[in-house]
C-alpha cells in the first residue's frame, strides 16, 4: 500500500512538472509570436542596456531641466467633408443645404450655437460621362455634361469632449461620414509657458545647490545656455497596428489555396513618455491632450586662471652734467648728490 501511494504521488508530480514546463513553453511562444506581430514588446534587453550605462567624468558641468504640461483643450473644431451630386446646379445646392441645415438644427437643439458651424466650399463643378456614337466603320466617344458635384467642408466648434458623440450622430443621420480631422485650441498658451518657466527655475536652483554642496562653486565657471519650447497635438501621436492570428493547420491540409481576409488596422494614442522629464504637470492622461514642453540646458566651463602680474624693474636714472672746454670738447660727468 505504501509503495502504491508513493507511485501515485510520483506520477502526479511528473504530470504537474510536465504541465508547468508545457505552460512555460507556450507562454514563451506567445511572447515571441506577439513580438513578431508588433503587438507587444519585451523589455528584457533594454533593462540590461540601462544597467550597463557607464558614467564618464567631464570637466564641463551640464545642468539640464525638462518640463512638460498636459493641457486639456479649451475648444475643439471637427472638420467633416461632404459631397453632393445632382442633375442641375439648383438641385445640387438645394440637396446640400438640406443636409447641412438638418445638422445645424439637430445640434442647436442639443446646445451648440449655429455661429459655431461654418461652411467651407471646396468645389462646385460639372460632372461628365462618356457617350458612344456608333458610325458605319468606327465609334466616337464624346464627353457630355451629366450633372453637378458640390463639395464642402463642415467646421463644427465644440467645448466639451462628450459633445463630439452627438456631433457624429447628427452627421451620420445626414450621410456625412468623412471626418477629416479634429483640431485642439488653447486660449492662453503664454500662461502655460510662464508656468513652465517658473517650475524650471525651481529645479535649476535645486540642482545648482546640489553642485555647490559637492564643492563646485559655479561662480568660477563660465556658463553657456540653450533652450527650446514645443507644442504637440494629439493627432501627431496616433500609431497603428494589426492584431490577428491567421494560422490554421486545417487549411494547410486542404489542396485548395487559402483566401486571406482583410485585416483591420487599429489606431491608438501614444503620447510623449514622462521618463526623461524632471517636471510633469497633469501626468494622468485619460483623454488625448495637448502636450506643451520646455527644455533648458546650462553648461559650465571652468574659467582660466588670471595671469599673475609681473614685477616691473625700476630704471634708475643718474643725474649727469656736461662740461664744455675752450677747445670745444664735451665731457660728461656724473652728478653725485649728498643724502
Amino acid at each position: 500500500m505504501k509503495y502504491s501511494i508513493y507511485l501515485v504521488f510520483l506520477l502526479c508530480f511528473s504530470f504537474a512538472s510536465s504541465q508547468i514546463r508545457g505552460n512555460a513553453t507556450i507562454s514563451r511562444q506567445n511572447v515571441i509570436q506577439a513580438k513578431s506581430l508588433g503587438n507587444a514588446n519585451t523589455y528584457r534587453n533594454n533593462m540590461n542596456t540601462f544597467r550597463q550605462r557607464n558614467l564618464v567624468p567631464n570637466p564641463i558641468i551640464t545642468i539640464d531641466v525638462k518640463a512638460l504640461n498636459n493641457i486639456v483643450a479649451d475648444s475643439y473644431t471637427a472638420v467633416f467633408n461632404l459631397v453632393q451630386i445632382g442633375e442641375t446646379a439648383e438641385e445640387t445646392n438645394k440637396l446640400m443645404n438640406e443636409r447641412v441645415n438638418s445638422v445645424k438644427n439637430t445640434l442647436a437643439a442639443q446646445g451648440l450655437f449655429r455661429k459655431d458651424i461654418i461652411i467651407d466650399v471646396i468645389s462646385f463643378v460639372p460632372v461628365y460621362e462618356t457617350v458612344v456614337e456608333k458610325k458605319l466603320f468606327s465609334k466616337t466617344y464624346t464627353e457630355v455634361p451629366k450633372g453637378f458635384e458640390l463639395q464642402q467642408n463642415l467646421h463644427i466648434k465644440f467645448t466639451k469632449v462628450n459633445q463630439f458623440e452627438k456631433i457624429l450622430a447628427a452627421c451620420a443621420r445626414n450621410e456625412i461620414y468623412n471626418l477629416v480631422k479634429v483640431d485642439y485650441f488653447i486660449d492662453n498658451i503664454e500662461a502655460v509657458y510662464t508656468k513652465l518657466r517658473a517650475e524650471i527655475l525651481k529645479i535649476l536652483k535645486e540642482k545648482k545647490q546640489f553642485y555647490l554642496d559637492l564643492g563646485f562653486d559655479l561662480t568660477h565657471y563660465k556658463p553657456t545656455i540653450a533652450d527650446i519650447k514645443y507644442c504637440h497635438f494629439p493627432r501627431e501621436f496616433y500609431k497603428s497596428y494589426q492584431a490577428f492570428n491567421s494560422i490554421s493547420f486545417e487549411a494547410l491540409k486542404k489542396p485548395r489555396g487559402v483566401v486571406k481576409a482583410k485585416k483591420q488596422t487599429s489606431y491608438y494614442y501614444d503620447p510623449l513618455s514622462f521618463k526623461e522629464y524632471d517636471i510633469v504637470i497633469n501626468p494622468s492622461i485619460v483623454e488625448p491632450l495637448t502636450q506643451i514642453g520646455m527644455e533648458i540646458k546650462l553648461q559650465y566651463k571652468e574659467k582660466p586662471e588670471a595671469p599673475k602680474p609681473t614685477e616691473k624693474v625700476k630704471e634708475v636714472i643718474k643725474n649727469k652734467y656736461f662740461i664744455l672746454s675752450k677747445d670745444g670738447e664735451i665731457k660728461v660727468k656724473e652728478l653725485k648728490l649728498e643724502n
